[in-house]
């Protein structure tokens, strides 16, 4: 669990971006929203008086005044009078009849009108051509209104009066900003909303990444045994939190492995070296008085020297791969001669240790392009392990098969055998499944290397108590039966034209 004292304050940076970034753009696209909202309740409910009012001028020259659309201001007047007395709406509309003179002479509020009372869009329906004008202002009483004057014209198009029409826009005005209200409060409810699920959902972010930050520090400084805390959710954030743990706990096994790896290395070195120099003082004090003694010691010094050298070696090689820098001769060469000498080189150290050492050798020929000292390094390697987990009375099988152009090598032992556990790791670099058993714990890291880089493949295949089977394969070149009494001088024919034609570059 990482200190809270240490945790980085991801909080502040991250909240106030997503809310002056994020925020801002949805607020400012809520906003244009409610706005819009507002503007259409507005043209709404304007539009709807404004159609009201000129469904009445149209109602007026349509009913009332087709039989006295004349120049006749008795007969106007007359209909005036009966429209204004049929009116229905008089509570919400008030209706004005003006004469032909511009002077009001009947109301349907039932009020006396001054005769100079200004009607201001009264000129404009006088001369747009559409003979009617719409007008929203505010009365001489400080009343908002809309207001539709309508010019009436004989059938000669003559005017023979008009009538204004005065709706109040208090109530309207009134519900409208009713719509207002409810428009602002849904609004900052959403803002709310929006705030407050966005710190929600920014804090459930926050929190892992921040914790993810913390952790990866303490891994950084150390402490592969920090941890991030189980995270609910299996999004991107729960994956990050799941690859730092694994990356930790990947982390803390290669540490593991690499302090066993210098330990190991470390005794790997003494053992040798302490042998070397104990043989050696004890050489410098006898002399030459013992000449049996001093061969025994010579041949102590040789055999570890031997085995530091190979201990250096295995490093080198380690290192190369490490870097990349593992180079390969590529000449013509029979990877069956190579696997011949190696198990002839083991067969004396078999018979000592009381080890039954079995190969089957095919008659024919397996050549291929490879680096032979390499190839030969594998066969080593293998046959070196097999030997050292299989104890006496044990058996090792060396197999081979040529099928399809290609070369299968079976290195079979009876010997203490892998368990499931470690068997998927024991190609992995430093691993060692026995830590009482001679080794750097890298030969097969370099072996599964060598082999990849012949574009070969490299299995193990091993039951716990029962014993271990490696198998490589490598495609060869194809051999016709014919030629196979010639292929050892063809393999020498071609390395020889190789080696003089470096020696030309040279």
């Amino acid at each position: 669990m990482p200190n809270k004292s240490s945790k980085i304050n991801f909080r502040g940076g991250l909240t106030k971006r997503w809310l002056f970034q994020t925020s801002t753009i949805i607020v400012a696209v809520l906003l244009i929203i409610c706005i819009a909202a507002a503007y259409f309740i507005h043209s709404y409910y304007y539009s709807t008086v404004e159609r009201k009012i000129e469904s009445y001028s149209k109602e007026i020259v349509d009913i009332y005044f087709e039989n006295y659309a004349s120049d006749d201001d008795a007969a106007f007047e007359k209909g005036a009078r009966e429209y204004i007395s049929d009116f229905t709406d008089k509570s919400s509309v008030e209706v004005w009849m003006i004469d032909k003179y511009g002077s009001v002479f009947i109301s349907s509020s039932g009020f006396p009108v001054a005769n100079k009372v200004k009607i201001p869009e009264y000129e404009d329906a006088m001369t747009n051509g559409r003979n009617n004008a719409v007008w929203h202002g505010t009365n001489e009483s400080g009343e908002k209104i809309i207001a539709l004057t309508k010019i009436i014209t004989d059938t000669e198009n003559k005017q023979v009066g008009s009538v204004r029409y005065m709706i109040s826009l208090v109530e309207i005005d009134d519900q409208i900003r009713t719509w207002y209200f409810i428009i602002s409060l849904v609004f900052l409810l959403l803002v709310l909303l929006l705030v407050i699920s966005g710190t929600v959902f920014i804090s459930s972010i926050v929190r892992p990444i921040q914790e993810v930050c913390d952790t990866a520090k303490m891994i950084a400084d150390g402490n592969y045994d920090a941890r991030i805390d189980h995270y609910l959710y299996k999004d991107e954030v729960g994956q990050l939190c799941d690859t730092i743990n694994e990356m930790a706990e990947k982390i803390k096994t290669s540490d593991k492995i690499k302090n066993d790896f210098i330990s190991t290395v470390s005794h790997e070195l003494r053992t040798p070296l302490t042998a070397i120099k104990g043989w050696g003082e004890t050489l410098l004090q006898i002399g030459d008085t013992d000449p049996n003694l001093t061969k025994r010691g010579m041949n102590v010094i040789i055999s570890e020297s031997s085995r530091l050298n190979g201990i250096v070696e295995e490093l080198l090689d380690f290192s190369r791969m490490q870097s990349g820098r593992m180079v390969l001769k590529n000449e013509k060469m029979d990877i069956l001669a190579e696997l011949d000498e190696t198990v002839f080189a083991f067969k004396d150290r078999a018979m000592r240790e009381g080890i039954e050492l079995v190969y089957n050798a095919p008659n024919l020929p397996a050549p291929m392009n490879g680096d032979p000292d390499r190839i030969k390094q594998v066969f080593v390697n293998i046959l070196d392990n097999a030997l050292k987990y299989t104890k006496q009375g044990g058996k090792i099988v060396v197999s081979t098969e040529i099928k399809d152009d290609k070369i299968t090598i079976v290195i079979s032992d009876t010997g203490c055998g892998i368990s499931a556990e470690d068997l998927p790791h024991v190609k992995e670099k430093f691993y060692k499944t026995n830590m009482t058993v001679h080794g750097s714990g890298i030969g097969l890291a370099v072996v599964d290397e060598i082999v990849r880089l012949h574009h070969g493949t490299f299995d193990i295949d091993s039951v716990l108590g029962q014993g271990t089977s490696v198998t490589i394969s490598f495609d060869i070149d194809h051999v016709e039966l014919d030629d196979v009494w010639d292929i050892d001088a063809a393999i020498a024919a071609e390395n020889e034209k190789k080696a003089m034609e470096e020696n030309e570059d040279a």
